[in-house]
């Protein structure tokens, strides 16, 4: 059964969360686990202090909290909350929680399309076992919104065994890395049709 996600709504914690390193850390902390400052700078290219500043911000608006210390305790460890985050436009929206949601839904898509980038470019480097199961597809559907609600859900089904934030190294078989699935639903908005090309555009 998927989990229970958290819809957000607060304007301030979006534009907490739509900053490029903070999104970063969070995403390390949801694959990897807890981690200190100085574990998640690096994977954020910042500095430890610059991200233990953001750490307390994503702390702030209720995106990580304080993991079990380590060894002496010196060093403060972090992990994220335990409910999935969700964020959707929705009808009733003011116009300041609109704009939120647009700006952290723009650097979701910033982000996702950056980490697809990369596998592109690398794919002529991965074994040929993994080249062979890596997709870049899009379906285009024929359904309305109640089929596409359902969708929604058994998609997220599908996906829920296989998380890497609830299934650990020792859960998973050998060989087994971290994947993404980048999963997009939406209706489709009719392109303005540009017209024939003019005499002048053809000219040159």
């Amino acid at each position: 059964m998927t989990r229970e996600r958290e819809s957000l709504s607060d304007p301030k914690a979006m534009r907490a969360l739509a900053h490029p390193a903070r999104l970063a850390i969070l995403n390390r902390l949801g694959v990897e686990g807890s981690a200190t400052a100085t574990e998640v700078a690096e994977v954020a290219g910042i500095t430890p202090s610059a991200a233990s500043y953001h750490l307390r911000m994503l702390a702030k608006y209720g995106f990580v909290e304080d993991a079990p210390p380590r060894g002496d305790g010196r060093e403060r460890v972090w992990k994220p909350v335990s409910t999935p985050l969700s964020v959707g436009v929705q009808p009733g929206d003011q116009p300041e929680v609109r704009e939120a949601k647009n700006l952290l839904i723009q650097a979701f898509r910033r982000e996702a399309d950056e980490e697809a980038r990369r596998a592109l470019e690398n794919i002529d480097q991965e074994p040929e076992e993994w080249r062979a199961v890596t997709t870049f597809s899009r379906l285009m559907l024929r359904l309305d919104a109640e089929e596409m609600a359902r969708l929604n859900v058994e998609v997220e089904k599908l996906f829920e065994p296989y998380l890497a934030r609830g299934r650990d190294e020792k859960a998973a078989p050998p060989g087994a890395r971290i994947a993404e699935a980048q999963v997009n639903l939406f209706p489709h908005v009719r392109r303005a049709a540009p017209g024939l090309p003019t005499e002048d555009h053809d000219a040159g």
